[in-house]
C-alpha cells in the first residue's frame, strides 16, 4: 500500500481496497472539501472524514450503481470504521484521528441450557411423528426431517446460518459421527499477534508495528524474527470437525433419506453436492436445488414455529426463539482434536 509493506489476511485486504474505492468515489462529491482531492493526508481531517462517513453510511459510495442509496448495515459500518483506522495509521501515523462512532447492536437473549435440552428432546420426539399441522401452520415429514437435522447440527457444532448453508455431503463423516464446518471470518482470530510474538520471542507491540509497516523503531533483526515466525506458524485449519450426538446422527440420517428422494427426481445437477436442498418449487427452480442461506433461515424459523405450537402448554416448555443466531450463540461447541475427523 503506497510502497509500505502491510501483511494482512485476504479478507482484510479486500476490505482495505473496498474502502479505498469508497474514498475514490467520495472525493469527486461536492460534500467533500476540495483540499481532500490534493493530498491523502487531508482525507483524515475532520471535515473530510465526516463528509465521507455521512456518504458511506447513506450508501452513496457503493461500488455497484444498483446498490447506491442502500444504507450500510451496522456490521459493514464497523468494518469501514476499522479499516479507516488502519489507513489513518499508514497515511497520518503521527496524527490523532477522530474516527466515527458506530452503535453496538443489542444482542437478543440466548437460549438457556434447559431450553436447549428441551428443544433437542422435542425434536427427537417429532422424528417419529407424522406431518405436523396446527393453527394454519403446516409441516411435512420431509420438512420435519430437515429442520431436525439442521437444529441438531447447530446444537452440536454451533454453526451460523451461512456455515450451515455451506455444508456439503462430503462434510459429513462416513458414519455420520462428525461434521466438518468451514468457519466464517467472525469465528477466526482477528490476527495471531500473540502467537507470533511468543514464537519470535518479542513483545506483541513489535509484531503489530512490523505488520503495519512502522519499522523506524524496530531493528532489522527483530523484523526478520517476526517474519520468520509468521512463516513458521501453522495456518489455521480450513475445516473444524465436531462430534455429532446420537440424536443428531439419527436426524441427519432421516434427512439424507428424504433428501435422496427429492434429488433423485431432480432433472438438474444443482443440488447434487449440497447437504440442504429445497423441498418445494420456488424461484430457484424445482424441488431439490441447493438451499441458500436465506432459505436455511426460513426453514429453521418455520420448523421452530411449528415446534413451539406443538409443544405449547407442555410442562417445562418455553417457546424458543425463531432466529437461529440466538440458539447458536448459546452453544459452546469444542472442535475435535486435529486429525480426528472422519
Amino acid at each position: 500500500m503506497g510502497g509500505i509493506l502491510l501483511q494482512v489476511s485476504r479478507q482484510r485486504a479486500d476490505q482495505l481496497w473496498m474502502v479505498v474505492g469508497m474514498w475514490d468515489r467520495a472525493v469527486v462529491r461536492d460534500e467533500v472539501p476540495d483540499r481532500a482531492r490534493r493530498s491523502a493526508t487531508q482525507l483524515f481531517t475532520r471535515p473530510a472524514l465526516r463528509a465521507f462517513w455521512d456518504l458511506a453510511v447513506a450508501g452513496e459510495l457503493r461500488a455497484r450503481a444498483e446498490d447506491v442509496g442502500r444504507p450500510l448495515p451496522l456490521a459493514t459500518q464497523r468494518i469501514v470504521r476499522d479499516v479507516l483506522g488502519i489507513l489513518a495509521d499508514l497515511v497520518v501515523p503521527d496524527r490523532a484521528v477522530l474516527l466515527p462512532v458506530v452503535d453496538q447492536p443489542e444482542l437478543k437473549a440466548t437460549v438457556p441450557a434447559r431450553d436447549r435440552a428441551a428443544l433437542y428432546r422435542g425434536l427427537a420426539d417429532l422424528a417419529a411423528a407424522g406431518p405436523l399441522a396446527r393453527d394454519g401452520i403446516g409441516m411435512s415429514g420431509d420438512e420435519r426431517a430437515r429442520v431436525l437435522a439442521m437444529v441438531g447440527i447447530v446444537l452440536d457444532a454451533g454453526t451460523r446460518s451461512g456455515e450451515l448453508a455451506a455444508l456439503r455431503l462430503d462434510d459429513l463423516s462416513k458414519d455420520l459421527s462428525a461434521v466438518g464446518v468451514r468457519r466464517r471470518q467472525q469465528r477466526a482470530p482477528a490476527d495471531r499477534t500473540d502467537e507470533i510474538a511468543a514464537l519470535a520471542e518479542v513483545h506483541p507491540s513489535a509484531v503489530r508495528e512490523i505488520r503495519a509497516g512502522r519499522l523506524e523503531q524496530r531493528s532489522e533483526a527483530t523484523r526478520q524474527r517476526v517474519l520468520a515466525a509468521m512463516d513458521e506458524l501453522e495456518p489455521l485449519p480450513e475445516v473444524e470437525w465436531y462430534a455429532l450426538r446420537e440424536g443428531t446422527r439419527v436426524a441427519v440420517r432421516q434427512w439424507l433419506e428424504a433428501r435422496e428422494r427429492v434429488v433423485e427426481a431432480l432433472p438438474l445437477e444443482g443440488g447434487r453436492s449440497a447437504l440442504w436442498v429445497t423441498l418445494r418449487a420456488s424461484k430457484s427452480g424445482p424441488p431439490g436445488v441447493t438451499l441458500l442461506p436465506g432459505g436455511v433461515r426460513v426453514a429453521y424459523t418455520k420448523g421452530v414455529t411449528a415446534l413451539n405450537l406443538v409443544m405449547a402448554g407442555r410442562y417445562g416448555w418455553s417457546p424458543l426463539p425463531t432466529r437461529m443466531e440466538q440458539l447458536r450463540r448459546a452453544v459452546d461447541a469444542e472442535p475435535l482434536p486435529a486429525g480426528v475427523n472422519r
